[in-house]
């Protein structure tokens, strides 16, 4: 009974992604969005990966001046295994970064922590957060001597993101050059094709770096030959092992070359592999350790990749803009292609991804789980699913430290880590380890892969207990107050990170995802066949609505560059950043960062909690009072789904395309922030998910296209794309 409601609550939706189906021109739709770059563009890097390794070029098609773009896009070689940690001669344990908090709910709790006081407890915090790190795993680029940037010249770059192939296209001293770049789909291979005039020959190097171990670059370290080393394991006349040696870390590099070839050192860390002739193909394996040579050719990765991609394509959602009369349309549409095939090369792996992917280093390398939804929650929704189930199975790897962190705290259940890497080791933090949005991230994206495959039972069996557990912490958590008979949420930092925990209490968007998880945990439990949890239920029906304010006087607000006149009369009740901050519309920190209360709605449905009166007033507010010159690449598919769902259509786009730099779209595709963080992949994959509830709607909605004006300028075409849950 409980099936064959689902079902009948989401065939509305599903009805209108079958009438939109028009038999849409993949080929054509990728095409016409392919990058192309005419100069050595330090922020045009291309990029070529499967979703758990990936490879970075620069305009010459191969990774030619690592040093020349590390503070564009950089040049990177990264994959889900390759980290490294520096020595820890002083012995430095991570217990001794836990800080004791009481925030009021009846036990001491140890968080792992950032200090500011010298000593012990500071320095284990500092190993801790930058170790381990993600590596570079190496260069490959074209060797000519004392070539230079800006001697490359009538450059003709073009990713064929419908073949994962980057060809490149240049001249060199008089000598034409012509060098392709593919990579395997499922191998950490990097094949390349390197053409040049008969009277030249082609010749490559492999330069190694030794880590840096930075907050946010590109991870090499040129200048520390002496601390790391590169031997020859074996060669033959076509192949060569090499065996890379940085500190305690240990890993290899396969080559593979076609007809004849020599491979020589040139220095410590710098090899060259030289043809007899003017082409040079060859593949370059990364091994995590030794095993035997693959055996794979240029032209059998390019097919490979070649057949991979066109399934990705044709086999996924597709959305089609070309009919749209609107001019920003055309942007649009580059916008979401590009960021389907980014993410699908970074982001698609065993581990949650990093917010740069595999391209360079933000928070040294680490992953943040409160931006695997960003990532990935389009997956599913695009036609993916199965890479996201992929990426999930993560979490019962680590649910046992996730269960310690939990205990340490005095809870029930798991605490899922905010700042982490493979391991699942939390990393000390002011800010990410009192965060606690990431919680029921489990929750809604194991719903999202349950209603996308087919394979129910499998998927119940693999994520229900989880889901049981991170329900158990999220019961736990919250905080009964008997004066008002109500649950209540403190001792946090919400996804506007701009409170601080001690204080902090009954922030909005927490608030929502508190029911809307556990309301879905129940679902999961009726699935099964069990009975739903009392204290759930309990906590569904108790728990405080979002806390409201007044909007205040014009004359009254702080003054920043965004302020614009607002429509709204003073007094009018709005939703604060918490219940904790009644001078929310009055204190420019709390109208900075993320504006996390409109996620409440659109990111989550509409629920009890929610009056849509007071929420499209604050939506009003927010869009016109928001200091928007302090905001994050996803905080604009935020605002775009909760307008959807609040049927402001034509907000909905403005917001998708609002002229912000944290809101730029490079030519590669790239969410371009700031000179720290030139690409922010969470802002790709939020417009993902944005664009598949503007078309497709959510459960119940009977509105085709719900997210776009019905003023004539929007015949948005599009086909395989799911609805949102209700």
């Amino acid at each position: 009974m409980i099936k064959r409601l689902f079902l009948l609550t989401i065939l509305p939706c599903l009805a209108v992604s079958v009438s939109m189906a028009k038999g849409i021109d993949r080929k054509a739709l990728v095409a016409r969005n392919n990058p192309v770059v005419m100069s050595m563009d330090t922020l045009a890097s291309l990029s070529v990966g499967n979703g758990h390794f990936a490879v970075t070029t620069d305009a010459t098609g191969m990774q030619t001046f690592p040093e020349y773009y590390r503070n564009g896009v950089p040049l990177g070689a990264q994959s889900d295994w390759g980290w490294h940690s520096f020595g820890n001669p002083d012995g430095l344990r991570i217990e001794e970064s836990y800080k004791k908090e009481d925030f009021g709910h009846g036990h001491k709790e140890l968080y792992a922590t950032e200090y500011k006081e010298e000593g012990r407890a500071r320095q284990a915090a500092i190993w801790y957060r930058e170790n381990p790190h993600r590596l570079h795993l190496g260069c490959n680029g074209l060797e000519i001597e004392g070539l230079k940037p800006e001697n490359v010249k009538d450059i003709r770059q073009k990713l064929d993101m419908w073949t994962g192939q980057i060809g490149s296209r240049f001249k060199v001293q008089g000598s034409r050059f012509e060098i392709s770049a593919v990579c395997h789909p499922e191998k950490d291979i990097i094949a390349w094709k390197v053409v040049t005039e008969p009277r030249s020959k082609a010749s490559v190097f492999l330069r190694f770096p030794y880590p840096t171990g930075k907050h946010s670059d590109d991870a090499c370290n040129w200048n520390a030959d002496d601390k790391h080393s590169t031997e020859l394991v074996r060669q033959t006349d076509n192949s060569a092992l090499l065996k890379r040696t940085i500190d305690n870390t240990i890993y290899y590099v396969s080559l593979k070359w076609e007809g004849k070839a020599a491979l020589h050192e040139k220095r410590r860390n710098y090899w060259v592999l030289s043809s007899d002739g003017s082409q040079l193909t060859y593949t370059c394996e990364y091994l995590p350790e030794e095993g035997r040579e693959a055996n794979e050719t240029f032209a059998s990765v390019a097919e490979q990749s070649r057949a991979c991609w066109q399934k990705f394509w044709s086999e996924g959602a597709a959305v089609d803009f070309s009919k749209c009369r609107d001019k920003r349309a055309k942007e649009l549409e580059r916008r979401v292609v590009l960021s389907q095939y980014l993410l699908a090369i970074q982001c698609c792996g065993n581990t949650p991804p990093q917010e740069t992917g595999l391209t360079c280093n933000s928070w040294f390398g680490k992953f943040h789980m409160e931006m695997i939804w960003w990532h990935q929650s389009w997956l599913p929704l695009w036609g993916h699913a199965d890479k996201l189930d992929r990426t999930l199975r993560w979490y019962g790897s680590v649910e046992p430290i996730a269960r310690e962190i939990a205990m340490r705290q005095g809870f029930k259940g798991v605490r899922w880590m905010k700042m982490t890497d493979p391991s699942g080791e939390e990393a000390p933090s002011k800010v990410g380890s009192y965060l606690i949005w990431q919680q029921p991230h489990l929750i809604y994206l194991a719903e999202l892969v349950y209603r996308s495959l087919a394979e129910k039972d499998s998927i119940t069996e693999r994520y229900a207990r989880l889901i049981d557990e991170t329900a158990d912490f999220m019961a736990d958590f919250a905080t009964f107050d008997k004066e008002n008979n109500r649950y209540i949420l403190k001792g946090i930092i919400p996804a506007q990170e701009t409170l601080k925990a001690s204080v902090t209490y009954n922030p909005p968007f927490e608030l929502a995802y508190w029911y809307f998880g556990l309301k879905t945990a129940q679902k999961w439990r009726e699935r099964r066949g069990l009975e739903r949890n009392k204290l759930w239920d309990d906590i569904l029906q108790k728990l405080s609505p979002l806390a409201k304010g007044n909007a205040p006087d014009l004359s009254s607000l702080p003054s920043h560059s965004s302020l614009t006149p607002l429509s709204l009369p003073s007094h009018s009740p709005l939703y604060l950043a918490a219940e904790s901050a009644p001078d929310t519309y009055t204190t420019l920190s709390l109208i900075s960062d993320h504006p996390a209360v409109l996620g409440a709605v659109g990111i989550l449905p509409l629920s009890r909690l929610v009056d849509t009166s007071v929420m499209k007033q604050t939506a009003e507010w927010i869009w016109n009072g928001w200091n928007w010159d302090k905001t994050w690449g996803w905080d604009y598919p935020m605002v775009a789904m909760n307008a959807a769902r609040l049927g402001e259509s034509e907000r909905a786009v403005d917001a998708l395309l609002m002229d912000k730099r944290t809101n730029t779209y490079l030519v590669n595709g790239h969410n371009y922030q700031d000179g720290r963080l030139r690409c922010y992949l969470p802002g790709n994959g939020g417009l993902l998910t944005a664009i598949a509830l503007m078309c497709a709607g959510w459960d119940g909605c009977e509105t085709v296209n719900p997210g776009f004006p019905k003023n004539g300028q929007w015949n948005v075409q599009w086909e395989g794309l799911q609805p949102l849950p209700e």
